[in-house]
C-alpha cells in the first residue's frame, strides 16, 4: 500500500462517445494538489463549474454513477474512477466538455492506458485509510455488501443470472496495480439485445455498440472475438464496485464482499458504512509500515 498521496505528471486526453447520449466528448486529465481528490469540470458550462467525486454528490445510480451539484452533472463515471483507484491515483482534475463520459470499449482499459500514459507523481502528503476493525453488512432482496477486517483490500464478487452464459460466477482479488492491469481493467460491460433495443426506444443507450459493451442474443455474445475473460461479467461487476468504492474518498484496508449488488446498492452500503464509524478508523502508514 502507498504512504504517500500520488497524481499524474502530465495532462493527458481522450475522445470519444457518450453510451446514453450519443454525444461526442472530450476528457482532459491533469495532475491536481495534494488533498483535493479526483475533481470532475465542466468546460462546456459557464463558469466552469466543478463537482468533487464523492458519494454524498451521488444524485442518480439507475443507469449509471452520476454526481452532481448545484446544476453541474457528470454520468457514467465508474469506469475512469475504478481506472485511478486500481492505478493508485488520489489527487487528478479531469475536464469535459459534456455531461456523460465517454465509454470507450466500455471498461476501464482505455483510461487505465490513459493514466499510465501520463506517468504517476508521489506527492508530499500522507496517504489515509479506513481500517475496518468490524463487519459491516447490508442486505437486501437476495443483494448483499459486507466488508470484513483485513490487512489488504480485497475484493470477492459475485454474481447470478439465470441465463446459460452467464449463471453463477465469482471472482476474488486481493487489489494492487498489477491485478487490477492484468485482471479487471478490461473487463466490458455488457447488456442483452433486446434490452439495449428497447433503450434505444426510449432514447437511450444512443452511444452503444459492439465496439463499447458485450452483447447477448439468446445462447450467443454477439461480439466479435467473444469474451475477454470466460468471467468477463463478473470481472465487470467487480470493476463497477471499485469505481463505486473509490467515491468514499479514501482506499478501504478490509475485505469487500459482494452479492448480486449494482450502482445503486453500492451506494446505499457507502451510506451505510458512514454510519457505522465505530466499526472503523482512519489510518496512515507510516515510513516503517510493513
Amino acid at each position: 500500500m502507498n504512504r504517500n498521496q500520488q497524481t499524474i505528471q502530465s495532462p493527458v486526453s481522450c475522445t470519444g462517445v457518450g453510451v446514453h447520449s450519443g454525444k461526442i466528448v472530450n476528457l482532459t486529465i491533469k495532475p491536481a494538489p495534494v488533498n483535493q481528490g479526483i475533481r470532475f469540470v465542466r468546460t462546456d458550462l459557464p463558469g466552469h463549474p466543478a463537482v468533487a467525486a464523492h458519494f454524498n454528490n451521488v444524485v442518480d445510480t439507475s443507469l449509471a454513477t452520476v454526481i452532481g451539484t448545484e446544476g453541474c452533472i457528470v454520468s457514467t463515471i465508474e469506469h475512469l474512477m475504478a481506472g485511478f483507484f486500481g492505478m493508485s491515483i488520489d489527487n487528478a482534475t479531469v475536464e469535459v466538455d459534456g455531461y456523460e463520459l465517454p465509454i470507450m470499449d466500455g471498461s476501464a482499459g482505455p483510461f487505465t492506458s490513459l493514466i499510465k500514459s501520463a506517468g504517476t507523481q508521489a506527492q508530499d502528503g500522507p496517504k489515509c485509510y479506513f481500517k475496518v476493525k468490524a463487519p459491516i453488512s447490508l442486505s437486501e432482496n437476495g443483494k448483499s455488501v459486507t466488508v470484513y477486517p483485513s490487512d489488504e483490500f480485497r475484493l470477492t464478487c459475485s454474481i447470478d443470472f439465470n441465463h446459460p452464459l452467464i449463471g453463477k460466477q465469482t471472482c476474488d482479488f486481493i487489489i494492487d496495480r498489477e491485478t487490477f492491469q492484468k485482471e479487471i481493467c478490461s473487463a466490458r460491460t455488457f447488456g442483452f439485445l433486446h434490452e439495449v433495443e428497447m433503450m434505444k426506444r426510449y432514447g437511450l443507450g444512443r452511444g452503444g455498440s459492439l465496439e463499447n459493451a458485450v452483447v447477448i442474443d439468446g445462447d450467443r455474445v454477439l461480439n466479435e472475438g467473444g469474451l475477454r475473460y470466460s468471467d468477463e461479467f463478473v470481472r465487470h461487476k467487480a470493476l463497477d464496485c471499485l469505481g463505486d468504492f473509490s467515491l468514499i474518498g479514501m482506499p478501504i484496508m478490509g475485505h469487500v464482499v459482494t452479492q448480486k449488488s449494482g450502482h445503486a446498492f453500492n451506494h446505499a452500503f457507502l451510506e451505510k458504512f458512514f454510519t457505522e464509524k465505530e466499526s472503523w478508523d482512519t489510518v496512515t502508514l507510516s515510513a516503517d509500515s510493513k
